[in-house]
């Protein structure tokens, strides 16, 4: 692995866990929408089922750990913190950009830790569709999926992020049909995902004709790629990427607009993340069509402790299981038929 591939990912983990990166004057939208309570739900608490099930593999809640970190001594250790989390909560994990581990395989440990701690767990890889549009060794790749036993591959589509990183290559061409190429080619289900810009109707629709096994929002709301590298273009005084950065921090498609966009248009597990950040969040976003949820920023920033990561976890179990109690749901499918409703500005998004 190069000496600058090494350097962003330690400071992208540093400024995650020590930065303020979250969108700031603009919103997932999720506070907008509201579950319509059911006084008389005709069970108990203990009665309501939470579980799922991700491409064959049953899981405690539809929580996804997402795409986090690897590639760095640091990262190993946080990927062994989450695989333990992972695994003693029966959640799924995607791990972070393999792309350290495609230019050095000497960092593929900081992969492969997840597999060790988590045998049975649902593990998926990652990486950027730039690495694909610049071409890639789909041998290489089977080799990382096989190393790792990975369930699936995720790709994240990143071309705001490519555009402010000092470092950046926003090279897009071709992606579509690179991913179609590995849908056809790769052996196992392929995820794609934004980093916090949201995906509208019309890539859904692309995503889905190409064969994609799931599509993860990752809207706008949560975590800003765009003030990160801003920061990190300060660090390395190069003013103008770090504007660029600052004046695009409220681009994208709100998570809520994302997940509607997306659930009414394609077939295809819609996955909701970017500002996922309660129970409460989940049942909102699943009751207005997503199939599962995933988080970044808050199992970062809670993996230095293997403790506090799983008193996360619990916290945000209970809540997504009472947010179903009041909803009057036994199952999680059953959230899909909830009537709710949406106040502006959410409802302006929505009707454009």
């Amino acid at each position: 692995m190069s000496d600058q591939t090494r350097r962003r990912k330690v400071d992208h983990i540093s400024i995650c866990l020590k930065q303020d990166i979250e969108c700031k004057n603009i919103s997932t939208g999720l506070e907008y929408v509201h579950i319509l309570h059911n006084a008389l739900p005709e069970m108990d608490l203990d009665e309501v089922d939470t579980t799922s099930n991700i491409f064959g593999y049953k899981i405690s809640f539809p929580l996804i750990f997402d795409s986090i970190t690897g590639g760095s001594r640091e990262s190993k250790a946080i990927n062994r913190n989450i695989a333990e989390v992972a695994k003693e909560k029966n959640l799924a994990l995607f791990l972070g950009s393999i792309r350290p581990a495609i230019e050095d395989p000497n960092s593929l440990d900081s992969y492969t830790i997840a597999r060790d701690v988590a045998p049975e767990t649902f593990i998926g890889l990652n990486i950027g569709a730039s690495q694909l549009s610049r071409g890639f060794d789909i041998d290489k790749l089977k080799s990382f999926i096989n190393n790792i036993k990975a369930n699936a591959l995720s790709i994240h589509l990143n071309p705001l992020q490519e555009s402010i990183q000092v470092e950046g290559e926003p090279l897009f061409k071709s992606v579509l049909e690179k991913i179609h190429f590995l849908v056809k080619n790769l052996g196992v289900p392929i995820v794609v995902k934004e980093v916090g810009c949201g995906i509208s109707r019309e890539v859904a629709s692309k995503l889905e004709l190409a064969g994609v096994s799931a599509i993860n929002v990752a809207g706008l709301g949560g975590t800003n790629w765009a003030t990160v590298e801003s920061l990190r273009a300060k660090m390395f005084g190069n003013d103008v990427k770090a504007e660029l950065g600052a004046l695009f921090s409220t681009w994208g498609i709100p998570t809520a607009v994302s997940i509607i966009e997306c659930a009414q248009t394609v077939k295809v597990p819609v996955i909701a993340s970017g500002g996922i950040r309660s129970g409460l969040d989940m049942a909102k976003a699943l009751v207005l069509g997503a199939k599962y949820c995933s988080i970044a920023l808050p199992v970062l920033r809670a993996s230095k402790s293997i403790s506090q990561l799983s008193s996360l976890v619990d916290k945000f179990l209970m809540e997504f299981k009472v947010s179903m109690f009041l909803a009057g749901c036994r199952s999680v499918e059953e959230l899909k038929s909830v009537r709710y409703y949406m106040d502006y500005p959410l409802r302006s998004w929505i009707m454009r």
